[in-house]
């Protein structure tokens, strides 16, 4: 066995990337305080072919030092739109027909190991901030309310742990992509 060099790994070149058959998601940050939060989320919206990340509220926009600092470069291939309110880019994913999944613990959540997404619909995947969540109004707002599973003491994962396992559970649930 030997580790690949990243010439092996036949990754995409950003123009392709941005050509290629794109995870049927939405990936939407609520109001995040961390830039390397922010950039953690762009890097693993590539590794899935995410469509597109909105970014809400106080959520920071790149182009900013920080935020490159852990997309590497993500920011470049990944399409992104900022809201001021994150309700008005609920209102336009759901308008463009997204089911809207915010990841929160609430009454009545769907655990994420139970949720079957569906191969013809698609998907805005909220995330909450670091320290209150999904904002209240988005969970009104929200088709399903999906919550990990978690079984220490601790009762939340860091935002971008979240995006990673939700991200993965619902590619690998849909394998859209063949390569």
């Amino acid at each position: 066995m030997k580790k690949l060099q990243n010439d092996e790994l036949n990754r995409l070149s950003v123009d392709d990337f941005k050509r290629a058959e794109k995870t049927p998601i939405v990936v939407v940050l609520d109001n995040i305080r961390s830039l390397n939060n922010v950039g953690s989320a762009f890097r693993t919206a590539d590794a899935f072919r995410i469509e597109a990340i909105y970014l809400c509220g106080i959520t920071a926009r790149p182009p900013h030092r920080e935020i490159h600092k852990t997309a590497l470069g993500a920011t470049d291939s990944v399409s992104w739109k900022y809201f001021k309110k994150t309700t008005d880019a609920i209102n336009e994913l759901s308008n463009k027909g997204y089911r809207v999944i915010s990841v929160e613990q609430v009454d009545n959540s769907v655990m994420l190991n139970n949720f079957k997404p569906s191969d013809n619909e698609k998907y805005a995947l909220v995330f909450g901030n670091e320290v209150q969540g999904v904002e209240d109004a988005v969970i009104q707002m929200s088709d399903t309310v999906l919550e990990i599973p978690q079984m220490g003491t601790k009762h939340s994962f860091n935002i971008t742990v979240s995006v990673g396992i939700v991200l993965w559970d619902f590619f690998s649930k849909l394998n859209p992509v063949s390569s």
